[in-house]
């Protein structure tokens, strides 16, 4: 699934045509999936029987919509609010919310929909569910020292309950490149992000920065723990 880079517009996506924005170019990104025979959140949630399984894989896209931001701190005031911190997102240039008025409204658009697909998922004794978003699920993990007021653009508090909601196990998420595991409720929540080549090192192997996610790891007393920081090392 695709996070806010691969939406950016900057270029044409190769072989398409140019101009595609917004909600247009996510569908051009989810056909170009398809047609390399990769599932998108579009597609059916598929089972995995491989090791670890079975298991319902559920790939998400919720987008963000600036609400992990203080709660004193105004939705037309945010960006502002983080400028003041020298931060802002290149999303603000290049995320084009077309056809949707605003960012905020095609995140809206996007929780519903995927809200009303994790509510018709059948019950499956045994099978584990794993969520899979670009963006965090939760804004008590949204956990980023160098940047603190870049919180507003990494999720949606729309998102804050559905690993209990939809009685998620785990939920894999990217865009922080803050590797860490956490639990919540009794769910486990995975940071998995590789990050950018210049904070990889040299003298590591892929399997320096892989886990497996469908690992028999029991819950934590009471159903919280974390950090467990994946750092680079």
């Amino acid at each position: 699934m695709p996070g806010n880079h691969e939406l950016w517009c900057r270029e044409p996506l190769s072989g398409r045509p140019g101009g595609a924005r917004g909600a247009h170019r996510y569908s051009q990104l989810v056909e170009l999936c398809r047609a390399h025979g990769v599932t998108t959140p579009e597609d059916p949630y598929p089972l995995f029987r491989g090791q670890g399984g079975p298991a319902r894989i559920i790939p998400t896209f919720a987008l963000y919509d600036y609400s992990f931001r203080p709660r004193d701190v105004a939705r037309d005031q945010v960006i502002a609010w983080a400028w003041e911190h020298g931060v802002r997102a290149r999303d603000e240039a290049l995320l084009d919310p077309h056809p949707f008025p605003t960012r905020d409204a095609w995140c809206r658009a996007r929780v519903e929909l995927t809200e009303q697909r994790l509510g018709a998922l059948p019950d499956e004794p045994g099978v584990v569910r794993v969520l899979v978003n670009h963006w965090p699920l939760r804004d008590d993990l949204v956990r980023i020292p160098a940047v603190p007021r870049y919180r507003p653009w990494c999720g949606t508090r729309r998102t804050q309950r559905w690993h209990t909601r939809f009685s998620i196990d785990v939920v894999v998420s990217g865009h922080l490149h803050v590797r860490a595991t956490d639990w919540r409720d009794g769910t486990r929540f995975e940071e998995v992000s590789l990050g950018y080549a210049r904070q990889w090192r040299r003298d590591a192997d892929i399997e320096t920065y892989l886990r497996p996610v469908l690992r028999d790891e029991p819950a934590p007393r009471g159903g919280r723990g974390g950090p467990e920081w994946k750092r680079w090392r």
